[in-house]
């Protein structure tokens, strides 16, 4: 069975930090472009941040740069994404998903978690 789950959501004060992971099981995620989006109430779907199958691209949304790391472990089959320096404007559903390549469009990714609540507020 394919599935993919994240973890590490919660609620934090604004410069705190929070790391998600991404654990995949069914198959391997070495294998596999992972992005993570977010989705706040009332906003469009915004991929934060993807890393190629063998590490070698990565890329972060404009406003995360500089905060957010994309990293894979490979003997936990996962993909975290360090979150530092939170904002609340960085609250929001945070989902991972997989596909062949890294793609800016959510339509044409293959797999999903069910995501993880991220909560930045004092």
């Amino acid at each position: 069975q394919v599935q993919l789950v994240e973890s590490g959501g919660g609620l934090v004060q604004p410069g705190g930090s929070l790391r998600l992971s991404c654990a995949a099981s069914g198959f391997m995620l070495d294998y596999y472009a992972v992005a993570w989006f977010r989705q706040a109430p009332g906003k469009e779907r915004e991929r934060v941040s993807c890393i190629s199958s063998g590490g070698g691209f990565i890329i972060y949304a404009d406003s995360v740069k500089g905060r957010f790391a994309i990293s894979r472990d490979s003997a936990k089959n996962t993909v975290d994404l360090q979150m530092n320096s939170l904002k609340p404007e960085d609250t929001a559903v945070y989902y991972c998903a997989t596909r062949r390549g890294c793609n800016p469009n959510y339509r044409v990714y293959d797999y999903w978690g069910q995501g993880t609540q991220v909560t930045v507020s004092s």
